[in-house]
């Protein structure tokens, strides 16, 4: 239980600065930025406390998530002039977040005794709707409605968390294999540009 809270305050934090560099791309004021890193780190926890029914939800009762995501701010914007490419940490820290939110919501799945397919959905739930949120406040389409492989690698790292588990490998190192599988997958489908099936031709496609 200890190791599911590091889990948690690492995801809040990793999120918090990916939605202080996604708020700089737009040119935010800091207290603009700040309630964007709140919402990117905290929204899908907030969705998934709402779903099981786990009312005040967890941060209006602990205090520390909101201070983790102020502090995530904070050096978010301390690094702002060093910082030439907002958007690769941006997408660095949010496959961080991916990862370990993803078992924060898994095994919040498990410790209701959910079926493996609930607590993926839940661990899909927690990592991406934080995002979801954030980027309809930007005016942005959310990356998991556009062709980019995003919640897929929360879906495939749940997969892989309950085979490992199915195959009696201790807890521990499921829950790292599992955060490293969805990490990795999800930075090197944008560095080779790895997609979903696409629905809509390129303009460029129709035109001929």
């Amino acid at each position: 239980m200890e190791s599911l809270k590091t889990i948690e305050i690492i995801g809040t934090a990793a999120f918090g600065i990916a939605g202080t560099f996604a708020a700089m791309e737009k040119k935010l004021d800091v207290f603009g930025t700040f309630i964007i890193a709140f919402i990117t780190a905290l929204g899908g926890g907030t969705l998934r406390d709402v779903l099981i029914g786990e009312v005040p939800v967890k941060w209006l009762l602990e205090f520390s998530a909101g201070f983790v995501v102020l502090m995530s701010t904070i050096v978010g914007l301390l690094f702002k002039s060093a910082i030439k490419n907002f958007h690769n940490v941006l997408l660095f820290f949010d496959s961080i977040g991916l990862g370990f939110f993803t078992v924060v919501g898994i095994q919040t799945g498990i410790s209701l005794d959910m079926h493996p397919i609930s607590c993926i959905a839940l661990g899909t739930i927690t990592a991406c709707f934080g995002g979801v949120i954030r980027d309809i406040s930007l005016s942005n389409i959310p990356l998991i409605f556009q062709k980019e492989i995003y919640a897929t690698t929360c879906i495939l790292g749940g997969a892989v968390f309950f085979l490992l588990l199915k195959l009696n490998v201790p807890i521990m190192p499921v829950e790292i294999i599992c955060l490293a599988t969805i990490v990795v997958f999800r930075l090197l489908s944008v560095k080779f540009n790895w997609h979903l099936p696409r629905i809509w031709k390129t303009e460029k496609s129709a035109s001929q």
